[in-house]
């Protein structure tokens, strides 16, 4: 699951970074409004953790913006503005969860697994391929009825091709949605993790559920 952090304290900010990668989210940074709005131009995200007090304006007018753009992406105001009203303004603008600072980290990622699930409207509670079951909520995937012992890395990037389930998936998509857009494009990381994939899927089926497609990617889909 991909977050974007929109907060000024870089320092808080790195800190928030490592915490929720740790967690096993991929996460892009932002430190002002208007970066914040560019990354949500050129990326898809599953929840925005959003501070209030930015350098170039605040985050209700960000939070104003991204609606009116019609983006529905899931948003959790993180703020040391904790008055009531602030509260209510930043609900009422459409934020889906409101966490005061400092925010307890375990909190929080409670928070946003539970504004991405309530977003997901149970539309993916289950998504089933052939063999292959996942529950991307729990992070658990199964091939029959054997849970796959997956890292969060392999995980998100079982789901990503899952979700695209017979179209090619391209080495710069998986990139950039599992490891964000700190990455070298010329790394041999995603061969290493599709190859732990087959690895760990391979003991549980025959079936190569994982195709390379030379020069192109890779596709998921049921032989």
């Amino acid at each position: 699951m991909k977050l974007l952090l929109i907060e000024d304290d870089l320092i808080l900010a790195k800190n928030l970074s490592k915490i929720l990668t740790a967690a096993g989210f991929v996460v892009d940074a932002a430190n002002t409004k208007e970066s914040g709005l560019i990354q949500l131009e050129v990326n898809d995200y599953d929840c925005i953790v959003l501070d209030i007090s930015l350098p170039d304006g605040n985050g209700f007018e960000l939070l104003t913006s991204l609606r009116q753009m019609k983006n529905k992406t899931p948003v959790i105001i993180v703020t040391a503005r904790g008055q009531v009203e602030d509260r209510v303004k930043g609900l009422n603008l459409g934020a889906d969860d409101y966490v005061p600072k400092p925010a307890d980290s375990n909190e929080l990622i409670a928070r946003i697994r539970a504004v991405i699930r309530r977003h997901a409207n149970s539309a993916l509670p289950v998504i089933s391929i052939g063999e292959l079951t996942l529950k991307p909520n729990l992070h658990l995937a199964k091939i029959k009825d054997k849970e796959l012992n997956l890292t969060a890395k392999e995980f998100s990037v079982l789901e990503y091709l899952a979700l695209h389930h017979g179209q090619v998936v391209t080495r710069s998509m998986l990139m950039e949605h599992v490891w964000g857009s700190d990455f070298d494009s010329f790394s041999n990381v995603i061969d290493v993790y599709i190859k732990n994939l087959r690895q760990k899927i391979s003991k549980h089926t025959r079936s190569q559920l994982i195709t390379t497609i030379r020069g192109k990617g890779y596709i998921l889909k049921e032989k």
